[in-house]
């Protein structure tokens, strides 16, 4: 029975049903790791399985892990305006795991935009197109023909299987960036790469090289954007390969999201992903992946990647974070997807590119590119008139960065008219116009300098 008292301290008027005002008894042990067996994020399903990530990731269940990693792609196609329903995009396919969720990831955009195309009544926004490229470059490593033929039908039978619409495969031996009817493009590709004897030197400038054949296909086959796996483990190997080869000056160009200096736009929208989750995703959802080529780099670029390889193993956090902090360089003009002001684009795409696009003084002007790698010139000073008379001529190398000059043009200056001749034509043009437009930087430099038609020399 209750005292009814007002200071009675012994809560004998309360019922005993009713909860105690004391605070909960602690968590037991067993409590605690029943939580711990739990997803991060949905608090239901269980994680993982452990050791095959590291970090938060590795607590998410495979349903939360998978919206993660689309959910990092999404928001950088969408905060960079990467692609529109106007857009016809081509998708850089080796085989691997970031090219091979590239194109998974692309293929469920489009698909979702056909689902809502067919859904609606007035059908005013088109389906953007969707092209998957092959480089085969089979003319440089030592590779049967049998494992190559088979690759390749793989890689056709992975297209044709994703739902409709339906997209193109281009397979492009690497050889026809000098001509697609050239019989001896594959003997002028290799005394190419003979000719560079540093090893660093001939896996970049393959690099350049199978960026000119993704160029040419793109080009060629009426794509206005270029899709690239490259994720966050890749693109960190870079920021240290660059920085160790003097490329400290450019290396903000290659990081970003969007890279507007070559003829069709390159769009990274794995870019904060890291390689070793796009690796279990392929596991998660039986994506096959493909590696019909022994590309192991060697060099500074193989040290490298060892070098991060290992940081990563002690934290695994390392790669994003040197990511972060190459970040935070000042990207240039060239950066971003120029504004439109097509009908066919959303209002809300082109409010985003107006929102997200780099403003002027945000980003660095460049109008000197590299004729061999297209990397951004610093300065004009070191070129003078006699220097850009022809690129066949000893002097060509002063119009190529320092990498270039270091390690892939030769050193002998009796072998550059033999290097320059085996050149691709896109690399010669490229020097040729570039050399157009340094003359007329130069005029406009020294403008103030110079004698007007009218006025009297003496």
């Amino acid at each position: 029975m209750s005292c009814n008292s007002s200071g009675c301290q012994s809560n004998c008027y309360k019922n005993g049903d009713q909860v105690s005002d004391s605070p909960p008894p602690p968590p037991t042990l067993a409590a605690a790791n029943n939580s711990n067996n739990l997803c991060l994020k949905c608090k239901t399903n269980s994680p993982i399985t452990p050791g095959s990530l590291s970090g938060d990731e590795a607590r998410f269940c495979a349903d939360c892990f998978r919206s993660n990693i689309y959910g990092k792609f999404r928001l950088a196609v969408t905060s960079q305006a990467m692609i529109s329903p106007s857009d016809n995009v081509l998708v850089a396919f080796s085989g691997g795991p970031s090219s091979r969720v590239a194109l998974q990831f692309v293929h469920g955009l489009q698909d979702r935009a056909q689902k809502n195309f067919e859904a609606s009544k007035d059908k005013s926004l088109p389906v953007f197109g969707v092209g998957v490229a092959f480089i085969d470059e089979s003319a440089v490593y030592p590779v049967s023909s049998d494992k190559v033929d088979g690759a390749i039908q793989d890689m056709r039978s992975v297209v044709s299987n994703l739902a409709p619409p339906t997209k193109q495969l281009h397979v492009v031996p690497i050889e026809n960036i000098y001509a697609s009817d050239s019989s001896d493009g594959k003997d002028r590709l290799t005394k190419l790469l003979d000719a560079v004897n540093d090893a660093t030197g001939k896996e970049d400038l393959l690099l350049h090289l199978r960026m000119l054949a993704l160029q040419m296909v793109a080009s060629q086959n009426g794509y206005n954007r270029l899709i690239l796996g490259s994720c966050t483990s890749r693109i960190a190997c870079h920021v240290l390969a660059a920085t160790v080869k003097g490329q400290g000056y450019s290396l903000s160009a290659d990081i970003q999201y969007v890279d507007a200096r070559w003829e069709i736009p390159v769009v990274l929208p794995l870019r904060d992903c890291t390689s070793q989750e796009l690796n279990l995703l392929c596991q998660l959802d039986g994506l096959k992946t493909l590696q019909p080529f022994d590309s192991t780099p060697s060099g500074i670029n193989g040290l490298i990647s060892s070098f991060v390889n290992v940081l990563q193993e002690e934290n695994s956090s390392r790669e994003c974070t040197i990511l972060r902090t190459a970040g935070k360089l000042t990207p240039f003009e060239f950066n971003r997807i120029l504004e439109t002001d097509n009908c066919n684009v959303p209002l809300a795409i082109r409010r985003r590119q107006k929102r997200y696009n780099l403003k002027t003084k945000e980003s660095i002007s460049s109008e000197l590119f590299c004729p061999i790698c297209n990397a951004p010139l610093k300065n004009f000073n070191s070129l003078n008139l006699s220097s850009l008379k022809s690129c066949q001529s000893s002097r060509f190398n002063a119009a190529c960065c320092s990498s270039c000059q270091f390690q892939i043009i030769p050193k002998d200056p009796s072998s550059m008219g033999n290097f320059c001749s085996l050149l691709p034509q896109q690399v010669v043009d490229r020097a040729k116009h570039g050399n157009c437009s340094n003359l007329s930087l130069l005029r406009g430099q020294i403008q103030d300098c110079l004698l007007s038609d009218s006025e009297d020399e003496t």
